[in-house]
């Protein structure tokens, strides 16, 4: 992918579009879905050596995560965070490992 191309298509990803969804109205209440955005991008150009060939290229990336949901009921905004159960189960996981890790260590001391 070409750098100019790439931008577009990195510019084209991280829209507002990809932050706040439509919102969706039923029964007098509104609801705006939101989320979280993170992209990152490279590139560069270079020559190879001898035969003075040129090249370009690049990549990116974006992870779109769900946040929570704004709530407008009678003329009150109020906010719904989202439940991220694979982030709650990834934390407990990590804190049973360093935890065992911990244990292990401390009773090979002994």
């Amino acid at each position: 992918m070409k750098l100019p191309e790439m931008i577009t298509s990195l510019r084209d990803a991280m829209t507002v579009s990809r932050v706040f969804g439509e919102p969706v109205e039923r029964e007098g209440v509104t609801v705006i879905p939101t989320a979280t955005l993170r992209g990152g991008a490279g590139g560069g150009t270079g020559t190879k050596p001898g035969t003075g060939e040129e090249g370009e290229g690049g990549g990116f990336g974006v992870i779109v995560r769900p946040a929570g949901v704004y709530v407008i009921r009678d003329g009150n905004v109020s906010w719904q965070p989202a439940l991220d159960v694979n982030r709650i189960v990834g934390v407990a996981v990590l804190g049973w490992v360093v935890g065992s890790w911990l244990l292990a260590r401390g009773l090979r001391r002994r």
